[in-house]
């Protein structure tokens, strides 16, 4: 490149990039915005550990080529350098702005040297410094999507300046040249697909600049050559090898295209492009007066708008529309300038026609004359024709200065152009800060583009900015009635805003809107896919009401039967059927989702959840593995997965239970969750001051944590600390007054620890109000009424607490006692029921009752789907958490709880044989 180089002088190099410096150093401060979010943010190829193979799979969006919703854009290369980006700085946009304006100046550099083989070097730096400024290349530049133009224009030039040294003395082929030319073309493809035509501006130069022919000499030697006057000239057959090896390899890197896209053109909507879906004539009417307005654009770049789909520019529908006038008139100054550079031999034609096969060649991709593409007029496909018209200004602007008596006025016009110029890209640059500056930018050059109208709506909806989002998008629906998308986004945003009712009425709406099914023809062909979310969030909302349950399951089929692929309807059927407590349906719905996506986390996290319900922990856990092995930073499989490991009992289990769940507070460190579930970890492995800690923690984050504060509070009864225990479930009982548990717990440690007698009474009483038939809160009021010496009052509540449970023995052992103990009344000196009975009757009996159930009000997360259109695709949230307080116990744990209970009554007995005196 250095040596191509070689006459673009230092101080050229560096005028070049301080014009583009000066024009484009606020671009630094711009963010990811319209098309970069689904390039940049959302596209798993950028990411380490997608393989480097996934590149050459994916389109430029991290789609599977061979998927249908793909628009078989296949720029690997361009994706490799975001990656590069990405390891360096992940997402900080600025070094992703940053590469895009080094490449703009790479660009700038070699066009000066391209614009020298038909320039003097004045008009060479003219013509390199309108390109440099130019406003319309602030799409390709500031928005970072435009770097697949930047990086293929720079293969595209280089492609060509080596095509030029192909020629050596005395007319021979220099082989090497071309063989880099090849190689320089197919990389400029894979950066970009236009990068092929450089193909036919060589053949162009080969014959017209090359070789010096004009087309009526050519046609003079193909008429002698016909009437057999005369042979083949030996340097046109040279010609023709050359332009045959080039065809050749342009042929080859076709086919193995066509083959990357599986023969399938892309599928777009008439949204995308309307006329593309047009009749004749108006389609073709329409096509060609796009040419004219992509040149006018180029002459006056005063109004620029980043989407010009939809409505923007009305169908031109018949022959005496008269913008037909614009596209007559494009044609015959176009033909003109043909005309004069494939006639007339010269410097001057020569430049004119190179300048010309600048503009056209690279712009047939984009043209719709061939195959439709999915917009009606792009600004960044015209950062190549843009060289062409530059180096025709440049060349105008020569003949003009040359001229003594408008010499001067030409260098004031070119000031004039080159300032305003770079003013206005200046400016330009601003609008790309973010996605609300881009589009209000756009509407105040087109307010018929619906598009428009709903990207400003998610703009504002991204920041929470409902009712402003909602007049947006209700004005996309007024724009353009039929716009299926915009009423599901005036139906989502009713939904956040709680408005139900209207929410369904527009749902309803974009449904009435999507067309019937054709037999045998495909849906996807004629609509776009993610319309169909309408069914899904259409479902969502109404599933919210228990009796609606089977019509938003038949929504969700009936999105299926359209779609057979369409992965959101599994999920989302899976989880409605979980919640309608078919656990075994849920779990067909999501193996057939993982059927078309095995490399989803979310699927694999899922299917775990279903086998939860269907009470296979084993199988749980390997799904909970298996989104791991996918995903290692998936927060809710980490979590749950933890939960699993600790709840099966298995002591084996538990350090890989900490790690993921100190992985999870590493990713969460504000759930208190995490905090809490480790801390029920270490009472588990007895390590009570690791517990204590991580208890603390989650209830700092938490204050009102219900099982923190009570797992924390039996804690320290269970360490001898039961006097720190008081003022923790002081916290608790203040947030709950109705913590049963917290009241037993409070209410023994006031009796046995502080002695005090009412405080406790106090506590076993509100339990009876909250629950007159709790026998653990009875019976230890009548321990109570037992300390107060009120033994007549004793027996009673005894007796109302065994009809409440005639299966405890322990109970009528203490009444026997107390029965015993007022019949000898008056002979024997009145003894006091151990206060520990309490303990004993609550710490050890709640043991079997799972005194540590609080331990068990565990988080258990399972997976809800909410839809969300935008305009960019973005994915859908796949997971939320629910609540439980009370998992189902396993066999282990019953177990555990009758060893407790056995040991409880063996005290219990104790206790008595003290009583009796034994």
């Amino acid at each position: 490149l250095i040596e191509k180089m070689a006459d673009v002088s230092l101080k050229e190099a560096a005028l070049i990039v301080g014009v583009v410096a000066a024009c484009y150093w606020n671009s630094l401060f711009c963010g990811f915005v319209f098309d970069d979010v689904s390039a940049i943010l959302d596209n798993k190829d950028l990411h380490p550990s997608t393989p480097i193979k996934n590149l050459f799979q994916n389109d430029f969006w991290g789609t599977p080529m061979s998927e249908e919703r793909s628009h078989k854009s296949y720029r690997p290369l361009t994706v490799l350098t975001f990656r590069l980006n990405y390891l360096f700085s992940e997402l900080n946009a600025v070094s992703y702005h940053f590469l895009n304006l080094v490449f703009h100046m790479v660009v700038c550099i070699v066009f000066l040297k391209v614009c020298k083989l038909f320039l003097d070097n004045r008009s060479s730096i003219v013509a390199s410094l309108l390109f440099a400024v130019h406003p319309i290349h602030t799409e390709a530049v500031t928005g970072v999507v435009g770097r697949a133009e930047l990086l293929s224009s720079i293969f595209f030039l280089a492609a060509f300046l080596s095509y030029t040294k192909s020629k050596g003395p005395d007319n021979t082929i220099v082989w090497t040249p071309i063989a880099v030319t090849v190689f320089l073309v197919a990389v400029a493809t894979l950066c970009k697909e236009q990068g092929i035509t450089v193909v036919g501006i060589c053949c162009v130069y080969e014959v017209f600049i090359a070789q010096g022919y004009t087309l009526p000499a050519l046609l003079n030697t193909a008429v002698q050559i016909l009437r057999g006057k005369g042979s083949i000239p030996f340097s046109m057959l040279q010609t023709l090898l050359k332009l045959v090896v080039l065809m050749f390899s342009t042929l080859l890197l076709v086919v193995v295209r066509v083959q990357v896209i599986q023969s399938q053109l892309p599928v777009f909507t008439r949204f995308d492009n309307p006329a593309a879906v047009s009749p004749s004539p108006a389609r073709q009417l329409t096509f060609n007066y796009l040419l004219p307005v992509n040149a006018w654009l180029l002459l006056n770049p005063s109004e620029l708008c980043c989407d010009w789909t939809m409505g923007t520019i009305p169908l031109v529908e018949s022959l005496l529309d008269v913008r037909n006038v614009a596209t007559l008139t494009f044609f015959c100054f176009l033909g003109s300038l043909m005309v004069f550079s494939l006639r007339y031999p010269g410097d001057s034609s020569k430049t004119v026609l190179m300048a010309l096969c600048l503009i056209v060649l690279p712009f047939i991709p984009a043209s719709n004359l061939f195959f439709p593409v999915g917009f009606v007029v792009a600004e960044r496909v015209l950062y190549v024709p843009s060289m062409g018209f530059c180096i025709l200004v440049a060349h105008g602007w020569k003949k003009l200065s040359n001229k003594s008596v408008l010499r001067k006025i030409s260098w004031v016009c070119l000031a004039a152009v080159l300032f305003t110029h770079a003013l206005k890209t200046l400016h330009r640059n601003w609008d790309w800060e973010s996605e609300y500056t881009l589009f209000m930018s756009a509407l105040k050059v087109n307010k018929n583009n619906a598009k428009l109208w709903n990207n400003v709506g998610h703009a504002l909806e991204n920041e929470k900015k409902f009712e402003r989002a909602l007049q947006f998008f209700i004005q996309a629906t007024q724009v353009q009635p039929d716009d299926i998308g915009a009423h599901m986004n005036v139906g989502r945003t009713y939904k956040n805003l709680n408005k139900t009712k209207e929410a369904e009425e527009s749902y309803m709406i974009a449904k009435s809107l999507m067309p019937q099914i054709i037999p045998g023809k495909k849906y996807a062909a004629r609509v776009a896919p993610n319309h169909l979310n309408v069914y899904i969030n259409l479902a969502n909302l109404i599933r919210a009401n228990e009796s609606r349950l089977e019509e938003a399951d038949q929504l969700y089929r009936q999105a299926i039967s359209m779609r057979p692929d369409f992965k959101q309807a599994y999920i989302s059927r899976g989880e409605l059927l979980l919640k309608m407590n078919k656990p075994l349906k849920a779990k067909e719905a999501y193996l057939r989702a993982l059927e078309l996506d095995r490399t989803n986390a979310d699927l694999w996290y899922n299917l775990a959840i279903v086998y939860i319900e269907l009470k296979d922990p084993t199988e749980a856990l390997k799904n909970f593995n298996r989104a791991l092995e996918l995903n290692p930073t998936h927060k809710l499989a980490l979590f749950n997965s933890a939960l699993l490991m600790q709840e099966s009992g298995d002591a084996r289990l538990r350090p890989e239970a900490k790690q993921r769940l100190l992985h999870y507070v590493k990713e969460e460190p504000q759930d208190s969750n995490g905090y809490f579930n480790l801390g029920m970890l270490a009472m588990d492995d007895k390590k009570d001051m690791e517990a204590e800690a991580w208890m603390k923690k989650a209830i700092r984050l938490q204050p009102n944590f219900r099982s923190a504060l009570f797992n924390l509070a039996l804690l320290y009864s269970q360490t001898g600390k039961e006097l720190m225990a008081l003022p923790v479930l002081e916290d608790l009982l203040r947030y709950y007054p109705d913590h049963t548990k917290g009241l037993i717990l409070k209410g023994d440690i006031l009796m046995n620890q502080k002695k005090d007698i009412v405080g406790a009474k106090i506590c076993f009483e509100k339990i009876l109000e909250l629950d007159p038939n709790n026998v653990q809160g009875k019976h230890n009021l009548c321990v109570v009424y037992f300390e107060e010496k009120d033994l007549i009052k004793a027996e009673k509540c005894l007796v109302e607490t065994l009809a409440l449970a005639p299966h405890e023995e322990y109970i009528q052992r203490h009444l026997n006692i107390v029965r015993s103990k007022i019949a000898s009344l008056g002979a024997m000196e009145q003894s006091s029921l151990p206060s520990d009975v309490t303990a004993a009757t609550e710490a050890k009996k709640n043991s079997f009752q799972n005194l540590k159930q609080a331990k068990s009000e565990k988080t258990i997360t399972q997976s809800t789907v909410d839809n969300k259109e935008h305009a960019k695709n973005k994915k859908p949230t796949e997971k939320s958490s629910v609540d439980k307080e009370t998992p189902k116990k396993s066999t282990k744990e019953i177990k555990d709880i009758e060893k407790k209970r056995v040991a409880a009554l063996k005290r219990l007995e104790e206790i008595e044989r003290i009583l009796n005196g034994e």
